[in-house]
Formats: C-alpha cells, structure tokens, sequence
C-alpha cells in the first residue's frame, strides 16, 4: 500500500499524519523535514554517506587487495593476512549485533572504519622493513574484527532506509559509491606505478592510501541519527536494533523452523567472496606486470559500478513483477557466470604455479602494450561486472524476504559469516599453493552451485509483497527483554 492509497490528515500536535481508513491499522505516515534539513535527512543522501563510509575504508582495502598481493612481489604474506582477517571476520559477525546495539550504527562504523587504516600501515611497514610479515598478518586478523563492525551496521541501514520499491536502487547507489574507493585508490597506485620496473608498489602509494582512510574513519560521526529519519513515503525508519549474540543464535533456529528454505541461500552466501582470490592473485598478479596490474585494478573497480547500477536497475523495475525481477536477476547471474570463466578458462589452461615462478622479472610479465592484454583485460572487467551483480542480488533477495530490520540483521550477519568463512578458506588455499586449476574450477563450481541451490528459494519465498507473516522480528524482540519467548506462530 502507497502514500497514495491513504487519505491523510495532519496531527499538528505530533506533526505526523493520521491516515484517514477503515480496517486494518496502517502504518503511520510523517512529514519530512524540508530546505537543508530535509536535504541531509534524505535517504539517498544517508546511503550516500554510508558509501563514502565505505569508499575510504573497504573501497581502498579492495583497490590494495586487487593489485595481487597488496601489491608485494610475493602473494603469501598478503594471502594469510586475508586468512586471519576472514577468520576473524566470520567469527565477529555473531557478536557485532551485540556491540552495535549498544554503540549505535555510527559509533560502531567508525570503529570498523579504523581498523583499515591499520591494515594499510601494515603494508608500508612491510615494504619499508621485509621482515614486517607477522605485522601484516596480525592487522588482518583485527581488521576482521574491524569488518565484522562496520559490515554489520552497513547491511542494515543499506536496507532499512529504502521503501520497499527502492531497495534495488538504493543497494546499487551504495555499491557504486563504495567501488568508487577501489576507482580512485586504483587511479592513484596506476598514476605512481605506471613507470615502475619494481613489479611491487611504492611507498607512496601506501602513504597516499593511509590519508584517505584516516579521513575516512571521521565520516560516520557526520551522519545523521538513525531513529530521526524518515523515508521518502513518510514511514519512519524502524529503530535499528541488532540481536545480541544469543538472539542471533536462537535467531537462525528461529528463522530455520518458521523460514527453513532460507538454508538454500547459504551456498550463494559461501561463494560471494571465493573468486576475489583466483581473480586478484592468481590472475592478475601471476601473469601481469605492475603496471598492468594497476591499470586491471582500475578497470575491475569501474566496472562495478556499472555492474551494481544495472542489476539494480533490472531488479527495481516497477512494469514488472517482484517475482519476474528476481527470475531475471537469477538468468543474468546464470549468464554471466558461464560468460566469464568459460572465457577465463582458455587462458587459465596455459600457466601454472611452476611457470610463473620463472617469471621473476616485471618484463618478463604481461605489460599493458603487449598484444595479448586487450583479451585479458576485458575478461577482467567482466569479472568485475559479475562481482557486483553477485553481491547487489544477493542483498536485494534478502531485501526482498524482509522488510523487518531483526530479520535483516540476522540475515546480512549470517551472509558475511558464511562469505568471510569460504573466503578464509580459499585464502588459506592460495597461501599453501593449491594449483591455479583447483582454485579456478572451484571458484566456477560454487557460483554454479549457488545459484542453482538459490532457484527454488525465489520460487517458494520472493512474493510480489512481503507478508507480516513472514516476519520474525516480534519473536526475536522478546529474547532482548525478560519476557518469555513467545512459540512462533504456525505457518498459514
């Protein structure tokens, strides 16, 4: 039901609207502030906050990550730093609820921002001193914990803003201005490295990447109060309350006995991070020069964005159907998947671990100028395309379950608990040196396998409008107070 289908009156003493109906009770409707005030209370330019929030810490994290390495000479180190940071990571998300609950969303975004910067010293001290691996690994691991702060309180606010209708676009707004961290940080380390013989970056280009997320961890005390904003059809915005760690838990029984077809979505949830580490390391930093490597960063980061705009473009479609939408995103992932490692595939086959050990020399490297780049930097760019559509379906499906932020909560810990444990896993997989092959076909079989696990969850669970029947959230309030918990409800 819209704005429109209301007849309304004004509570002058409240400066809410009454709607004016019979029957059912209707959500109350409130003014929204005007002039600047209505400006900077607007949605669309909290969600852009909340992407700078992002741009400097996150974005800046994948522009480094996505130069192979971080842009050593060697991937090991930068292999087990992802390896402690995923395991923390995934170990954090049950907890970061709690924490969120009691700091709010934007305490908490700024101590998740703060440990980028961190992470990002790490690698100069490296290349300042060799002997700085130890250093590198142990900010990974508090990263994580850094992550899982700042992920948890993204994933509900992204969501909880947008009116039902908007989710799609407010997800693609979020993720374009975020991957704009990986545009400008991959602009930067191109425009140091482009005459570089050194095949690692410089020094400059980690000091250059330390300023920007330290003005990063400033931005979330900047945004506005959640409780105080309004969306755009005038509903407010239901206070973001996380479950505490225990609710999480009794959560995902609760969620599993009265929703179990949400388990389908956990094998799309484990393979949305396993690609990053055949395509940044064992693809752009095995076989391509630095220079190259900066100029792929470039590409893959841009190309997000114009992957995340026209997925969430599809995905918000009005002319169509929630249902239809949700069966065309799922066929254009399907599509894209095949696309792109059925092309990667015929270059994959021709190089080894063992043969690009021998490569020791930046010249001895793809370069930019070479003819056979043109191929594999447009194989890049569609990597990157698929990554955004990837992450911005995933979330809009969630999206479309619920309107509830409990249950959205719940759900987006859980997607970066099972994300951050497949990549912790695959990390660890490269560091140890799995043939380029395996991580390859694995990565192609578990994009595979997740969306086919996903098909027959749109099929029973994305309705053309979510049902307060579908919602946990009364059941996971009354874990937070001494009340005893209610049983759920039996299903319709």
């Amino acid at each position: 039901m819209s704005l429109s289908d209301y007849s309304v009156e004004k509570d002058n003493a409240s400066g809410s609207v009454v709607p004016d109906l019979e029957g059912p009770a209707a959500p109350a409707v409130f003014e929204r502030p005007t002039g600047i005030k209505g400006l900077y209370y607007n949605p669309v330019v909290q969600v852009f906050m909340l992407g700078f929030v992002c741009f400097m810490g996150p974005g800046l994290f994948n522009a480094l990550n996505g130069l192979g390495g971080g842009g050593q000479l060697s991937t090991t180190t930068s292999a087990n730093a992802n390896v402690a940071l995923y395991a923390t990571f995934a170990f954090t998300a049950f907890f970061a609820g709690s924490i969120n609950n009691v700091l709010g969303p934007r305490l908490t975004l700024l101590l998740g921002s703060s440990g980028y910067a961190l992470y990002i010293g790490s690698y100069l001290a490296i290349n300042i001193h060799p002997n700085a691996g130890g250093f590198v690994i142990a900010a990974g691991a508090v990263l994580g914990i850094c992550a899982g702060l700042l992920w948890t309180a993204q994933g509900s606010l992204m969501l909880a803003y947008p009116t039902e209708s908007q989710k799609g676009i407010f997800i693609g707004i979020f993720w374009s201005v975020f991957n704009l961290g990986g545009v400008v940080g991959a602009a930067v380390a191109l425009g140091r490295n482009f005459h570089s013989t050194a095949n690692s970056v410089s020094n400059g280009t980690y000091i250059g990447f330390l300023i920007l997320t330290l003005i990063g961890v400033t931005i979330p005390m900047t945004m506005a109060n959640p409780n105080k904003m309004i969306r755009t059809d005038g509903t407010k915005v239901t206070t973001l309350r996380h479950p505490s760690w225990k609710t999480e838990l009794y959560g995902l029984w609760v969620t599993l006995r009265t929703d179990p077809y949400i388990l389908l979505l956990f094998p799309m949830f484990f393979a949305s991070n396993w690609f990053y580490t055949w395509q940044f390391n064992d693809y752009n930093a095995a076989i391509f020069n630095i220079r190259a490597r900066a100029l792929n960063n470039l590409v893959y980061w841009t190309s997000q964005i114009v992957g995340s705009v026209a997925i969430g473009f599809l995905l918000d479609q009005k002319a169509l159907s929630r249902r239809f939408r949700a069966y065309a995103g799922w066929i254009v992932l399907f599509f894209m998947v095949f696309v792109v490692h059925i092309w990667a595939y015929f270059y994959q086959k021709h190089y080894t671990r063992e043969t690009v050990a021998v490569l020791t020399n930046d010249q001895d490297k793809i370069d930019i100028y070479d003819k056979e780049y043109v191929g594999r930097v447009w194989l890049y760019i569609f990597c990157g395309m698929l990554d955004a559509m990837w992450q911005t379906t995933a979330y809009w499906i969630m999206g479309a379950m619920s309107n509830d932020p409990a249950k959205l909560a719940n759900l987006t810990g859980f997607y970066k608990s099972l994300q951050s444990a497949g990549a912790a896993g695959i990390w660890r997989g490269d560091a140890v040196s799995l043939p380029y092959i395996n991580i390859f076909v694995s990565t192609w079989a578990l994009l595979v396998g997740g969306l086919l696990f996903a098909l027959p969850m749109i099929h029973m669970r994305v309705k053309d409008h979510t049902e307060a029947a579908d919602e946990i959230g009364d059941i996971l309030a009354h874990m937070e107070t001494p009340a005893a918990v209610p049983a759920p409800k039996p299903e319709q």
